[in-house]
């Protein structure tokens, strides 16, 4: 089952100046902000606090990796749109139902979650992503 959107994704060309932006848009207290590495996905994230959701920033760590292509292509810019749920499996199966086909089988995310992602032709263009809190 959804539970609420878990964050809303934006890719950057550099995490301090997106992240200054950000808190001093949304007055946040700079404390708030966590800050890792997702070796994975070949990106640094900064994870926002707005409510009971997040705004997600990500940085490319090289060249490589999903990111990296989407900037060069795009520029920064919202990236995905992710949905808290409380089982990634049965909604990765119930997905296929409805012929609606994940990108990948669930993997681990920022966060210890995990995600999948579902691609953009299938979804009216915009790249959805599900997540689940690590245990």
């Amino acid at each position: 089952m959804i539970k609420k959107i878990d964050h809303i994704a934006i890719a950057v060309q550099n995490l301090e100046v997106s992240l200054e932006t950000f808190l001093n848009v949304l007055g946040c207290d700079p404390k708030s902000v966590t800050i890792e590495e997702v070796p994975s996905e070949n990106v640094r994230v900064a994870f926002i606090p707005v409510g009971e959701s997040k705004i997600e920033l990500l940085e490319p760590m090289n060249s490589e990796g999903a990111i990296a292509k989407f900037l060069l292509k795009n520029g920064d810019g919202l990236h995905h749109i992710a949905l808290a749920t409380d089982d990634i499996v049965r909604e990765s199966e119930r997905l296929k139902t409805v012929n609606i086909t994940p990108l990948s089988e669930p993997k681990e995310g920022a966060g210890g979650k995990k995600i999948l992602f579902l691609h953009p032709k299938e979804t009216n263009r915009v790249l959805l992503e599900f997540a689940e809190k690590g245990h």
